[in-house]
């Protein structure tokens, strides 16, 4: 890749995607010894001020910077993997998928209070129906007193729901608020064992044009494979539970070591209704994958033990 012209990055126009985006494109330009220029894109995830759930979520942050990327407007584009869709168009190549940012949800709360440490009756604000589930459903086991509340916006606008006490708290993903230097707002960090992130939660995806074997063998540089292995796991649960991004649904592949050799990989999955008083919840264990078909039937084995359990009937709609 030893053309000057400057590399294309098709990204959202939000402060996190930015940052995010900048971080790559610093990272691709040493690699390739080429420039490379953001090219920002509106997505129909930012302009709508739907909830997520009611617009679908699968792909409303994606389609537009797909679309570029098909057209041959950028070269290639930096998603938050957990708004990918979980179907690869044939077109287009997942060219890496960096290492995972920490994938938990953070707690930002007035006073610097703890979520345990939350007067009765307080409300949080997420714009995520899996949050809420559960958040409501911690709640109810441990004779918690709270209330979701459903937000939009961008950190800005969550965050200034607490400083201006229309909220007692809001829930963001840790990741997010690293990569925008703003984890030092974090009053409590929710552990996975309470809430499950999302799907790919604290990771990225980085893709282009399948047809573009250059820009996929520069770009391979940065796949973190033990990240890819996991992601591809979680990702497969919420394929086989045909459950879209904006749908309750939680996945976590932890891999576990024996001091510094990784020897198994544990995926967790969880299910619920928003209310939190219903809920399946489900793990297995077993050999860090080898190759990515084994990492997708092990998500899809989870996935049958969770329906099995009844979890499609605490989804809502699912995805088509």
């Amino acid at each position: 890749m030893s053309d000057d012209k400057a590399l294309r990055l098709g990204t959202r126009r939000s402060r996190l995607a930015l940052a995010q985006s900048g971080q790559v494109a610093e990272a691709v330009s040493q690699v390739t010894g080429r420039p490379v220029e953001l090219v920002e894109i509106t997505t129909y995830g930012d302009v709508s001020r739907e909830q997520l759930a009611q617009i679908g979520g699968t792909g409303v942050f994606v389609t537009a910077l797909r679309e570029a990327l098909l057209k041959g407007e950028v070269d290639f584009a930096v998603h938050s993997l957990k708004d990918l869709p979980t179907g690869q168009p044939d077109e287009l190549a997942l060219a890496a998928v960096p290492l995972r940012e920490d994938p938990r949800d953070a707690i930002v709360a007035r006073d610097a209070l703890k979520f345990t440490d939350l007067p009765r009756g307080a409300r949080i604000g997420t714009g995520s129906p899996r949050r809420m589930a559960q958040l409501n459903a911690y709640a109810r086991t441990h004779g918690l007193d709270i209330e979701t509340v459903p937000i939009r916006g961008n950190v800005d606008t969550r965050v200034g729901y607490v400083r201006d006490g229309v909220l007692d708290a809001v829930v963001l993903a840790a990741a997010g608020l690293q990569r925008i230097g703003r984890i030092d707002e974090v009053t409590d960090f929710l552990s996975v064992d309470t809430v499950l992130p999302a799907p790919g939660q604290g990771a990225l995806a980085i893709e282009c044009a399948a047809d573009n074997a250059d820009l996929i063998a520069a770009l391979a540089e940065f796949d973190d494979p033990f990240t890819r292995v996991a992601v591809t796991a979680e990702r497969s649960l919420l394929a086989a539970l045909e459950a879209g991004c904006s749908a309750p649904v939680g996945a976590l592949a932890d891999l576990l070591a024996d001091g510094q050799i990784v020897k198994e990989m544990r995926l967790r999955g969880v299910v619920g209704t928003t209310d939190g008083s219903r809920m399946v919840q489900l793990s297995t264990t077993g050999p860090v994958p080898e190759t990515y078909d084994q990492a997708m039937a092990l998500g899809r084995e989870l996935a049958a033990e969770m329906l099995a359990q009844g979890a499609a009937g605490l989804m809502g709609e699912r995805a088509q």
